[in-house]
């Protein structure tokens, strides 16, 4: 890559000094500070520093990459969870156990999750900021489905289904009662909150009752959509199967 000559100044006590930095792509190297006779402006003058920029700009990328990394070990954690309790059952095996077959010491297991239920559950489904801000500005009479979709939406993409996880997750719910109940309080959790948005929302005439029938009516269609994923010829997201079995359940409620 070749090196571009930039150079940058600013002045102190009437004395400009200037820096050439060298940029081999997005780092700079300082070469020599030289000072050179100043006139009369005592104008602070700054040439943008394409060094600092560089700078922020590979902050940025390795805060990316540390959450990158955060989550790919969420991941593996949770997928040894599951394949151990499948193996041995949720008593079977220790926390010490699930730390070794996933490579990581058992501090750091205990610093993602705190008990082998949570690991197996992988991380709680969350809603952005910005997604349920959006919500809310959008105000009462407007499309609520349309917007309670796109909440699911967000809470899909950030799960990032894949075939094997959702068959492997439902397998292990389905015989173990007592991990099939704490998903159950998770989901009740989620629900909850959304049920509490569209209430502060669309205010006192939409009662609770009918916020809740609401959010059971798309969690359904989410069940739905995952049965209808997981036969998919097309290899289709689950996203796009969700707004399947939505837009039949729109004409059939029509």
């Amino acid at each position: 890559m070749v090196d571009r000559p930039s150079t940058f100044a600013y002045r102190i006590s009437g004395i400009t000094w200037s820096w050439t930095v060298r940029t081999a792509g997005r780092l700079g190297r300082l070469l020599r500070p030289s000072p050179r006779a100043g006139g009369q402006d005592h104008t602070l003058r700054v040439v943008h520093s394409l060094a600092k920029s560089a700078k922020l700009h590979c902050m940025s990328q390795s805060a990316t990459s540390r959450e990158g990394r955060r989550q790919a070990t969420s991941y593996r954690i949770s997928v040894c969870a599951q394949k151990l309790t499948e193996q041995h059952g949720l008593e079977g095996f220790t926390m010490e156990e699930l730390a070794e077959a996933a490579g990581v010491s058992r501090r750091t297991l205990f610093n993602y999750y705190p008990s082998k239920i949570d690991a197996v559950l992988g991380d709680s489904p969350k809603l952005s900021d910005e997604a349920l801000e959006r919500f809310r500005t959008r105000g009462a009479g407007s499309n609520l489905v349309g917007d309670l979709r796109e909440l699911a939406t967000e809470l899909m993409d950030a799960q990032e289904f894949s075939r094997e996880d959702v068959t492997r997750t439902r397998r292990i719910l389905l015989t173990h009662p007592r991990l099939l109940s704490c998903a159950h309080d998770r989901f009740l959790v989620v629900t909850g909150q959304i049920v509490d948005e569209i209430r502060a929302r669309e205010g006192a005439a939409f009662d609770e009752q009918r916020a809740q029938v609401a959010v059971r009516l798309l969690a359904c269609l989410f069940d739905a959509a995952l049965d209808r994923f997981l036969v998919d010829p097309h290899d289709r997201p689950l996203t796009e199967a969700y707004d399947d079995v939505l837009h039949a359940a729109r004409q059939l409620l029509a």
